[in-house]
């Protein structure tokens, strides 16, 4: 008895020592310095890429020790490294704290970085590193990209991730921008049958802008837009076929993208249109995606065909030309045919546009057509990149309008004129 009830003492003395083994290694927060954003430039040193740190502070706004702090929110650090996991050894000679990826929410690419074709190269070391996710953006930006991170300067969110974070999710549901996860990159790089898009970001604005403002003429630097407010501007997207950027799309490709995507999140956006009845004045109008487009692919034959039916709710929110589409059943059908049309026109020119420019799959259909294949060797026997750019489309849309607004009708400007 006296022997178990030793072994039974050395043991509760024993277990504790075992469960904190696991914490030797520990770091406070306050002893790491988070990489928020990662900005990559091309350098001018061949192999090698100019880094640039966005580090955020944990502690600024920090009010669990009596009150906030009046340390700086974010700092910054830019030099020259073999890769994005080199370079975290290299800040330590001026940054005191563990560099870490924990929470490193994107990546900033150049234009410039992002159309070399070695570009690829670089991106696939976010593959090998443990504490990068998956789920972190890449956000392509017409200026360099450490010129970006030093112009982009928001007024009213001091914490730098919680500025971009809410500005990703705006502008992803409403369709400015696309959903840019690294993972659907490589993804769709090693599928090679399609084209990833990623959000397309500056911020400088150009010299000759959109007048009037409507997202068909939306694109990064193209918004005239004046103000005391932060210069950065996130429309439309960049295009990248086999890990190298090839093109861009205005926010309306971008949108229409999203709507034929199945993959896709299924947006909600605003619309400026103009009236069918009085051209002069435009129709404001939120478009709704509720369930995703039905597709099918014909693939029986050497080319393709693709029929989609996209179903659509719109919600009238103006009436300047004052018709009341809300009393006229004629005018609501004529108005339902505009918008349909309108649709098509645009869906078909830019499914043109992929064919002719791109010569490759902007929608995703290829998730489609390769069930139609009991097995991949039948399935790349096909060559999807190859056959796409000589598909036949068939696209239809099928509007349904739910509420012409708060108030439906409205008295006609004749009446209130007299």
């Amino acid at each position: 008895m006296k022997k178990q009830a030793k072994i039974i003492r050395h043991f509760f003395i024993l277990f504790p020592l075992l469960m904190l083994v696991g914490c030797w290694d520990m770091e406070e927060i306050d002893q790491r310095a988070y990489v928020l954003g990662i900005g990559l430039d091309k350098s001018d040193v061949k192999g090698f890429i100019k880094i640039t740190y966005l580090i955020s502070n944990p502690e600024a706004g920090s009010t669990q020790q009596g009150g906030g702090t009046s340390e700086p929110t974010h700092e910054t650090i830019t030099f020259n490294a073999s890769s994005f996991i080199h370079s975290q050894n290299i800040a330590n000679a001026v940054i005191a704290k563990a560099i870490t990826y924990d929470i490193l929410d994107f990546f900033i690419v150049s234009e410039e970085l992002a159309k070399d074709k070695d570009f690829v190269r670089w991106m696939y070391d976010a593959t090998k590193d443990r504490e990068i996710r998956r789920d972190s953006k890449i956000i392509v930006t017409k200026e360099n990209a450490v010129t970006f991170i030093d112009r982009n300067k928001p007024k009213l969110e001091t914490r730098r991730h919680e500025y971009f974070e809410t500005m990703f999710d705006h502008a992803t549901e409403i369709g400015y921008v696309p959903d840019s996860k690294i993972h659907n990159f490589f993804r769709i790089t090693e599928a090679d049958a399609d084209l990833f898009i990623s959000a397309y970001a500056t911020t400088k604005q150009d010299e000759v802008t959109a007048r009037k403002n409507v997202d068909e003429n939306f694109i990064a630097g193209n918004l005239n837009i004046t103000g005391d407010t932060n210069p950065a501007q996130f429309l439309g997207s960049a295009v990248f076929k086999e890990g190298q950027m090839i093109g861009k799309l205005s926010v309306q490709e971008t949108r229409l993208t999203l709507l034929l995507n199945k993959e896709a999140i299924n947006p909600s956006f605003l619309v400026a249109f103009p009236d069918p009845f009085k051209k002069n004045y435009y129709i404001t109008a939120r478009f709704t995606q509720v369930t995703s487009p039905k597709i099918t692919v014909d693939v029986s034959k050497p080319v393709p065909i693709i029929k989609v039916n996209l179903p659509i709710q719109a919600k009238i929110l103006t009436d300047h030309s004052m018709v009341s589409y809300a009393d006229d059943e004629k005018k609501r059908a004529e108005l339902k045919n505009h918008i349909k049309k309108g649709f098509e026109q645009r869906i078909n020119d830019l499914i043109k546009r992929s064919q002719e420019e791109f010569k490759a799959d902007l929608f995703g259909f290829s998730l489609v057509a390769r069930k139609h294949f009991l097995t991949i060797p039948q399935w790349e026997n096909y060559d999807w990149m190859r056959s796409y750019p000589e598909a036949d489309f068939s696209i239809n849309m099928d509007i349904t309008f739910t509420e012409f607004g708060r108030q439906s009708e409205l008295p006609s400007y004749e009446r209130i004129r007299d």
